[in-house]
């Protein structure tokens, strides 16, 4: 198994814990509790600093897509539904019930919802995208206040539009 390592990086929406290894991202998560469980060795590779770079360049509303590798287990559904994550445009949002119809299966909505708040790799695998089919803000786990946040952030630079929600 590869040598995961991590590291923190201060957003605008407060600390980010960074997980990876020498190839491929497989955490970033909202750091709520200092005294939260570190795994992994301290450090950072040229994949994480590259992941750093990226985060500084989405916040400041210069990148809508990132490039580093990531990676994250799952079955093969989950897969699918972090897949179609990735497809969701920045700036835009869908339902669970479009997220559940665009990986072919509408009964699926709940598994769907579930799997998202399973996804360890925030704001690059866009769950925040996801809403409620009657366009209210609902499942996030870094808190609602961060979804809010995120699309309004994405929705103002696609679209020069202050407010969303």
């Amino acid at each position: 198994m590869a040598n995961l390592y991590y590291t923190y990086y201060q957003s605008p929406l407060g600390m980010l814990k960074m997980g990876g290894t020498d190839s491929y991202i497989a955490e970033l998560s909202f750091v709520d509790n200092p005294e939260q469980v570190k795994h992994g060795e301290p450090g950072i590779s040229e994949v994480m600093h590259q992941c750093t770079e990226e985060l500084i360049e989405f916040f400041n509303g210069k990148r809508r897509t990132f490039d580093i590798p990531v990676y994250q287990e799952g079955t093969e559904f989950q897969q699918r539904v972090w897949g179609e994550l990735l497809n969701i445009p920045f700036g835009k949002t869908i339902s669970y019930l479009d997220q559940a119809k665009n990986i072919g299966d509408v009964k699926a909505i709940r598994a769907v919802a579930s799997t998202n708040g399973k996804n360890k790799i925030a704001i690059i695998i866009p769950c925040h995208r996801v809403i409620g089919s009657d366009k209210t803000l609902v499942g996030y786990g870094g808190g609602l206040w961060r979804k809010k946040w995120l699309l309004q952030h994405e929705f103002k630079i696609a679209h020069g539009v202050q407010t969303l929600f």
